[in-house]
């Protein structure tokens, strides 16, 4: 088939990778446009544009989705499909370009964690499994019809930084799955029943605060969910405490917030036990284990 490739971070180059090895052909790569990507540096393409310029593919940079110029670049390109990966919400008027419809990789198991986050929110909230899913792309966000699933454990101690390689690596290969099944048309969409569905938002700076009057399960959960980005975080001493790793803590008689070495392990107490944390920064420093922590520092007080 003929495909456009739409995507915009790392997230999206295995598929892209994907699909250029395989059978069918790449008539365009659409990538948002450069833009600043830090305090006072220059503009910089996203990864895909700077993946799709390597591989020497076709790339249109969009700005406006809506715009009628971006629609006579796509509608030229007579493609059979359209393959959404890690990109910004199509327009009606985009979707019904290609003759076989617009198909998006997203991960989870759809319908639970529709949104921007779904690989954080699964970790936060516990979710022993998770996977991806591609469907066909409809006018709501996260809500078309399923063409495949593919389910995979979630470890107890796994950061959302571990689970997003796993899934963007085995999503890419259900991804390509998918496209063979509708080039040949041997494929059962199944509809989504919307009335589980579950919601996965963006992640702002206060929804990172870690709030250790919850159960440690809880705690544990949220610091591992935001790892390595947006990043758990509690006020310590006056200073913005990040937390990337953590664990389930031994028994300790401390109040929720309350640091304690305990068998060279940093623990802080939580409503119903301890959790240990095993990598930690403070501002202006490197990534610290516990214990390098416990050995440079003075670890006393409270977390909150």
């Amino acid at each position: 088939m003929n495909i456009v490739f739409m995507g915009s971070p790392e997230f999206a180059i295995p598929s892209l990778e994907q699909i250029h090895h395989s059978e069918h052909t790449i008539k365009a790569v659409v990538s948002n446009v450069d833009k600043r990507r830090g305090r006072g540096s220059k503009k910089s393409p996203t990864l895909v544009k700077a993946k799709a310029l390597e591989l020497g593919l076709p790339l249109i940079e969009v700005d406006d989705l809506s715009s009628p110029q971006f629609g006579t670049q796509l509608k030229a390109l007579e493609a059979d499909l359209f393959v959404v990966v890690a990109f910004r919400i199509l327009p009606t008027s985009v979707l019904n370009i290609p003759k076989k419809g617009s198909i998006n990789l997203h991960a989870s198991l759809l319908p639970k964690y529709r949104g921007a986050a779904p690989i954080h929110w699964a970790i936060i909230n516990g979710e022993e499994e998770t996977g991806c899913t591609v469907f066909f792309l409809d006018e709501k966000v996260d809500t078309g019809n399923i063409i495949l699933q593919q389910k995979t454990k979630i470890g107890d101690n796994e950061t959302t930084g571990e689970l997003y390689n796993r899934l963007r690596d085995m999503g890419s290969e259900l991804l390509l799955e998918s496209i063979h099944k509708i080039d040949s048309e041997d494929y059962t969409l199944s509809a989504q029943d919307h009335s589980i569905a579950t919601p996965a938002p963006k992640l702002f700076r206060d929804d990172c605060h870690i709030d250790f009057n919850k159960p440690a399960a809880d705690v544990h959960n949220k610091i591992r969910g935001l790892s390595p980005f947006p990043t758990a975080w509690a006020n310590w001493n006056g200073e913005k405490f990040n937390m990337y790793r953590s664990r389930l803590g031994i028994a300790a008689n401390i109040d929720p917030g309350e640091l304690l070495v305990k068998d060279d392990k940093l623990l802080v107490g939580c409503l119903d036990g301890t959790v240990e944390l095993t990598e930690v920064q403070l501002p202006g420093t490197k990534r610290l284990t516990g214990e390098e922590l416990i050995r440079g520092y003075d670890v006393e007080g409270v977390l909150n």
